[in-house]
């Protein structure tokens, strides 16, 4: 029997929330019944203000799935779509009280479940489609597994097991999911030792951050496309929400969103900040 907190036991008992909101704005599905723990989670958007003003979710799973569920979108009711999208799974559970290590998934379940509603609602495809697929029993991409072991520190399979379900089936991923970690702590294979992961970045300043996030456009993002005949003009930053034009071959592309999701967001993540979001400002 885990041993849950107040906290997760009245959100489990007394769930807030629940349903879907009057009008969906934004929707997002993770999990699915055959796995054991399914989420939806809908949002209605104050688009004047990019302000979530209801949400609510329908979840089925275990007491620690509908408290997360809960709690989520207590969390996010009233705030701006970044500062939703600023939240973690961890934000979740120390919201709650705690969570026990084997159902850390849940936590992060209600946050792939709110960058999903959020992409949805921006007219983008949900992160969890981008990747290639590890863990084909939970359908649990590489990228899913990298984020979730940076963000929350994992340093072993079971941890991954714990926060993600990957490697909870048959396990034949487990040789994966054990290159994906040692890729990740700079651990060779057969050396016994790793190097730490890196702290959390700091946080930028305004400045700073629309500096870097226009070195990165300038000096990696923009060439890569000039190669192709392409090009890609900063046009706004506002929060997590950067606004580009794209130019030249890549404006009349048909694969223009790919472009947009799998490449220039990619790698102002990976470069800048995790949350990221890149719109398109059509000319």
């Amino acid at each position: 029997m885990w041993e849950y907190t107040d906290r997760v036991m009245d959100h489990f008992e007394n769930p807030r929330n629940v349903g879907v909101v009057a009008r969906i704005d934004g929707e997002g599905q993770v999990g699915s019944l055959s796995c054991g723990d399914a989420l939806r989670l809908t949002i209605q958007i104050d688009k004047d203000k990019d302000l979530i003003e209801d949400a609510k979710f329908q979840t089925f799973g275990c007491a620690s799935a509908i408290a997360s569920s809960s709690a989520l979108t207590e969390m996010i009711k009233g705030k701006t779509l970044d500062q939703a999208l600023s939240l973690t799974n961890q934000d979740i559970a120390d919201f709650l009280g705690g969570l026990p290590r084997e159902k850390m998934h849940c936590s992060v379940m209600g946050q792939e479940a709110l960058e999903a509603a959020v992409a949805n609602y921006r007219g983008l495809p949900p992160p969890s489609l981008r990747g290639d697929v590890v863990c084909q029993c939970f359908n649990v991409t590489e990228e899913e597994i990298e984020r979730v072991v940076r963000a929350n520190r994992l340093t072993t399979v079971d941890e991954v097991t714990q926060y993600t379900k990957a490697g909870g089936g048959c396990g034949k991923c487990h040789p994966k999911l054990q290159g994906i970690l040692d890729r990740i702590l700079h651990k060779a294979p057969g050396n016994g030792s790793a190097e730490p992961l890196p702290a959390p970045a700091p946080r930028l300043s305004s400045l700073k951050r629309i500096k870097l996030i226009e070195e990165v456009i300038g000096s990696q993002i923009a060439p890569a496309l000039m190669r192709d005949g392409g090009d890609i003009e900063l046009v706004d930053v506002d929060g997590n929400e950067v606004t580009v034009v794209l130019k030249g071959s890549c404006a009349s592309c048909p694969a223009s969103k790919r472009t947009l999701a799998d490449f220039v967001t990619e790698r102002l993540r990976a470069l800048v900040d995790p949350q990221i979001v890149v719109r398109e400002q059509r000319s």
